[in-house]
């Protein structure tokens, strides 16, 4: 019985001794007896409880200060055999290669055209024989994903197969990645992911022909793209988690197909031709050559049609050295203007169009830059004025920022309707000819 209960019994009792009468302060001693002597047993009762939560097991461990240089290389050596040892538990080519082999033996017939298939029975007969390593990927759970609509309750052998070679490149990644987290956190810094770019270009077969002298500038240019999208708040960090969920990392690893075509390698940022398109117009724009672009060297970029307060806005709003642009500012510039239907592209420009910085666009903001006629275009939940969030949904971002920042992407909204005739007109005599 628990020992509240009993003192409360016990005190509860009336004593019906007349003779036998306790004054207040023999009560108040009784009692304090009584709940000394009834905690005391509860408390026994409890001890081996108790011990117990002397073993719970630490789990913060605070990290090295700058100047503890041996427990830093501790740390350092001991996530190095860590990640080494996780890669030991992932499946090598050779083991690939035996996978492969098992399902090909245990396909299930008929096959769809030239596809092989495979059902849950001989798939499960696989993952006895395919060895330790593999028993994560032969699960319920797995085969009732990659289930789509085949009669028999099969799955694709070939689907199956790209999916562990994904999550094995996943892992791998991961575990590459993990090696230049220097604080072991689960992020990079700038310099750790620069490390990682520089030194993963000598595997990447189309950057062959890159000089030496520029891979410092190569890297600046992969490396902001990272950061521009998956660092919105600007912290200078970012998850590893984000940079495998993104595709950035995919584009850069596309690089080591040698027989990529030339169409893939214009639309790809991180590829050679890409790289030293952004850096030429950099040089180019840098009329007095001093590595810095200017705002009226700047007013230059892409059809010259930029207004002068939205460049005003730029060099108000960006970080600048004396009033210029250095090569790392244009180029989160250029990203925001060749991605404006990106969220990470309209936050950037949005800043800037917020001249009274009150996180929303309202009328004098507008008018400041063209018209308020953009309000139809968004229509925004208040009448009065724009929020971020605003411009995403109503799917027309792109074209509310060129109208407000390119002369010519104004004059082009302002004449679609012309331009739209002539199209039709052409087509017409084409067709006619």
């Amino acid at each position: 019985m628990d020992w509240k209960e009993v003192l409360r019994r016990r005190l509860a009792t009336p004593n019906t001794d007349p003779n036998n009468q306790k004054s207040e302060q023999e009560l108040k001693d009784e009692e304090m007896d009584l709940f000394t002597k009834y905690y005391s047993e509860w408390k026994g009762g409890r001890k081996n409880t108790n011990e117990l939560y002397k073993t719970i097991p630490r789990f913060y461990y605070r990290l090295p200060a700058e100047d503890e240089i041996l427990l830093q290389k501790l740390r350092e050596e001991s996530r190095a055999v860590f990640l080494q040892r996780k890669s030991r538990e992932l499946l090598d080519n050779e083991e690939l290669q035996n996978l492969w082999f098992l399902l090909d033996k245990h396909q299930t017939p008929p096959m769809i055209g030239e596809e092989a298939m495979i059902n849950y029975e001989n798939f499960l007969k696989v993952g006895e024989k395919a060895g330790p390593k593999c028993k994560q990927f032969f699960t319920a759970k797995v085969f009732a994903k990659l289930l789509h609509t085949d009669s028999y309750g099969r799955i694709s052998i070939m689907q199956f197969f790209n999916y562990v070679m994904r999550k094995v490149w996943l892992h791998q990644t991961r575990i590459g990645l993990s090696l230049y987290d220097v604080a072991g956190q689960g992020y990079l810094r700038e310099s750790d992911l620069e490390n990682y770019i520089l030194e993963l270009i000598p595997t990447l077969p189309q950057l062959d022909g890159l000089e030496k002298s520029f891979y410092s500038f190569y890297v600046c240019t992969a490396v902001r793209k990272f950061f521009f999208f998956l660092d919105p708040l600007r912290t200078g960090k970012i998850k590893i988690q984000d940079i495998l969920a993104c595709s950035f990392l995919d584009d850069l690893l596309e690089l080591r197909d040698e027989e990529l075509s030339k169409e893939s390698q214009e639309t790809n940022w991180f590829s050679a031709p890409s790289a030293l398109r952004v850096y030429g117009q950099y040089l180019n724009l840098d009329k007095d050559h001093n590595g810095m672009l200017s705002k009226e060297e700047l007013s230059r970029y892409g059809t010259a049609t930029m207004t002068n307060v939205f460049l005003d806005r730029v060099f108000q709003e960006c970080l600048t050295y004396d009033g210029e642009m250095d090569y790392k500012t244009y180029l989160d510039f250029v990203l925001a203007l060749e991605n404006r239907k990106e969220p990470a592209a309209l936050q950037y420009i949005f800043k800037l169009l917020d001249i009274e910085n009150k996180g929303y666009l309202n009328v004098f903001s507008l008018n400041y830059f063209f018209r308020d006629e953009i309000f139809d275009m968004v229509k925004p939940k208040d009448p009065l004025k724009i929020s971020l969030q605003d411009l995403i949904n109503s799917n027309q971002g792109d074209t509310v920022t060129t109208i407000l920042i390119d002369l010519n992407g104004f004059w082009t909204y302002e004449n679609r309707e012309a331009l739209v005739a002539n199209d039709s007109e052409n087509s017409t005599d084409l067709d006619d000819t």
